[in-house]
């Protein structure tokens, strides 16, 4: 019996879709470097299924119908490589290789250069949904070669996601365009956590709420426009009692956390393409100071703040935070859309962000009822620069601003960390803002280094410099 497909791989991810990939009526094959998980595996969750067990990669390429498809499951940098690398005297022009993991997008694109001079056709798939959607349905994000996709397509439909029907996988565009695309979910991804983190930080501190009664708050706001997969999730896990000492388990948890890179990354090409993103930037700074935890010990027993107090009407500040948290995570949204616009005239992939709201909008970790919106925002201007400019989010934030700001100067004045909430509003502020201080900025430029500026009064692109900048009087 020959398989439909190959996956090298048996992390729990790797696992998950298989089982999917099998239950959608396909045969698979499949490979793991350490035979103890392929042997539990196949004689375990696989067993009795249309799942064939290969022991080596020949094993693994010689059981497939041709062309090969071979799905790579396994974590990102050399081990892909060194995974292509051993499958290559095994395969032959059309076969298909798909990475599934967490590579850079130009790690995918050099693949993708190097493979097609063999013949060989690859995909930089981003998947997102951890191990439950893999099992029942990711949200997948498939780049690279349009021929393979070709031949992909109808397994990784069945097997996604779905919104009504359609599917939450769609070709993203040619070369590493599918990875960056997932590189930036995971950016939107940090900034979604840390808001909602630092959400229910606030109302911790100020209302002294158990976990019980923040999770209800959130299983509410569940059931309106903050719908989403994070938010969900949330109230299960502040229910949640620590078996050993009966206290809410997230109040066991130590207070680091911890990061895989896909949101540093989008941080860093935020940075080369010149597009702001500074909310999804704080939330990889935050993860990165609260694992400084040894220095903030230290630093709380010398460095002193305001203790924090709210003597307001619980109800109120419970619907301000909600009004607050929707209002930033607009923005985030927001930050994330400019950058993929930004990369897809860099690139030339001609992305469409409509189609990858729609990706977005199940399976995925940072899937919400307001992805729809965006959808349809893209939907009717494909050209929109940004959704702060589209009617029904500048609505909500116009309804939630004056809540946001209370939010945001209430944790301020008392010495409450919120690096992303009033990211985001520093961001809407300065976008909103037809006068900015980077006047001062070019004239200091100008004053040290004779960098040039343009003038308010002239035609843009046309460079002056003041000859005249008075000499500094040195002490």
């Amino acid at each position: 019996m020959k398989a439909d497909i190959g996956l090298i791989g048996l992390a729990t991810m790797g696992q998950n879709l298989a089982l999917n990939i099998e239950r959608n009526q396909y045969t698979i094959a499949v490979y793991n470097r350490t035979t103890e998980r392929l042997d539990e595996f196949i004689n375990g969750k696989g067993f009795e299924k249309n799942i064939i067990g290969c022991y080596d990669v020949e094993n693994l390429c010689n059981t497939l119908k041709k062309p090969r498809i071979i799905l790579l499951m396994i974590k990102a940098g050399k081990p892909v490589d060194d995974s292509i690398s051993m499958l290559l005297p095994f395969l032959e022009p059309g076969d298909i290789i798909i990475d599934g993991g967490n590579s850079f997008f130009s790690d995918t694109i050099r693949r993708l250069k190097k493979l097609e001079n063999k013949g060989i056709h690859y995909l930089g798939a981003g998947i997102s949904g951890g191990e439950e959607g893999a099992l029942k349905g990711p949200s997948i994000m498939p780049g690279g070669s349009l021929e393979a996709w070709k031949h992909v397509e109808e397994i990784f439909t069945k097997i996604t996601a779905k919104i009504n029907g359609d599917p939450c996988c769609s070709y993203i565009g040619s070369d590493g365009a599918g990875h960056y695309v997932k590189m930036v979910h995971n950016g939107i991804e940090y900034s979604d956590m840390q808001l909602i983190s630092e959400i229910y930080y606030i109302l911790k501190k100020f209302l002294n709420l158990t976990a019980y009664e923040l999770a209800k708050i959130f299983a509410e706001w569940d059931k309106g426009d903050l719908n989403s997969y994070l938010i969900k999730i949330t109230s299960k896990i502040l229910l949640e009692e620590d078996p050993v000492t009966k206290n809410p388990l997230v109040d066991m948890i130590l207070d680091s956390a911890k990061q895989k890179g896909t949101g540093k990354w989008a941080s860093q090409e935020a940075l080369e393409m010149g597009v702001p993103v500074p909310s999804i930037t704080e939330a990889v700074y935050a993860r990165n100071i609260s694992s400084k935890r040894e220095e903030r010990l230290e630093a709380s027993k010398l460095l002193t703040g305001p203790t924090p107090q709210f003597s307001g009407e619980k109800s109120i500040l419970v619907e301000a935070t909600r009004k607050a948290l929707i209002a930033a995570k607009i923005c985030s949204y927001a930050q994330g859309f400019s950058l993929l616009k930004a990369a897809s005239d860099e690139y030339k992939w001609e992305l469409n962000l409509s189609n990858i709201a729609q990706i977005w909008r199940n399976g995925c970790i940072i899937r919400a009822r307001f992805l729809k919106q965006v959808k349809v925002a893209f939907q009717q201007d494909k050209d929109l620069s940004n959704l702060l400019l589209d009617s029904y989010f500048s609505d909500v934030i116009k309804t939630s601003q004056e809540d946001w700001r209370f939010v945001v100067n209430l944790a301020v004045e008392n010495g409450i960390p919120i690096p992303a909430l009033s990211s985001a509003l520093s961001y809407y502020d300065s976008y909103r803002n037809p006068s900015l201080p980077a006047n001062l900025i070019q004239a200091q430029r100008d004053y040290f280094g004779a960098h040039g500026f343009e003038r308010v009064d002239k035609e843009q692109g046309l460079i002056y410099h003041y000859e005249k900048w008075a000499p500094l009087d040195e002490d």
